[in-house]
């Protein structure tokens, strides 16, 4: 049953990175007037890394509870 969660996180997984770039790119020339946007390819990579140091951390505290 673990495996078809996995599926299931999926579409979650690129509208993830899709929300991330559309929010990055719309706020960041607000912030800091030097930045710059960030792509599709860069915010798949972002939000991969946010999903491995959450997942653990999540992980354990279901055990924990």
């Amino acid at each position: 049953m673990g495996y078809f969660r996995i599926f299931a996180a999926v579409p979650g997984f690129f509208l993830s990175a899709l929300i991330l770039m559309l929010l990055w790119n719309a706020n960041i020339q607000k912030i800091l007037p030097s930045a710059i946007d960030m792509n599709y390819g860069q915010s798949l990579l972002v939000t991969i890394t946010a999903w491995l140091v959450v997942a653990p951390l999540a992980a354990v505290g279901k055990k924990w509870w």
